[in-house]
């Protein structure tokens, strides 16, 4: 499982994709949003083309505890089929 730590903002996005895009290339499948502590709608743009990568290797990709405000946008910009997503667990 390839687990993304501290943020996913505007600011990182092309490196966040790119260390990604690697990941995928090396096989990885499962993406794990449970340390992010910081994100914005930057992460769609990211896991889209984290998704472009994953159909160049005919994989499905999956996000794990993925924060209830990504999914927000993601159903706000009318991609929740796009994605499987399993939310975040709530505390």
């Amino acid at each position: 499982m390839y687990k993304l730590a501290g943020e996913l903002s505007q600011k990182n996005a092309r490196e966040v994709a790119a260390a990604g895009n690697a990941a995928i290339a090396q096989g990885q499948s499962d993406f794990d949003f449970s340390s992010l502590v910081q994100i914005d709608s930057s992460a769609v743009a990211t896991m889209i083309e984290w998704q472009r990568q994953a159909a160049q290797y005919k994989k499905i990709l999956q996000f794990h505890a993925v924060p209830a405000s990504l999914i927000s946008l993601i159903q706000l910009y009318g991609l929740s089929d796009q994605f499987h997503i399993t939310p975040a667990e709530r505390h």
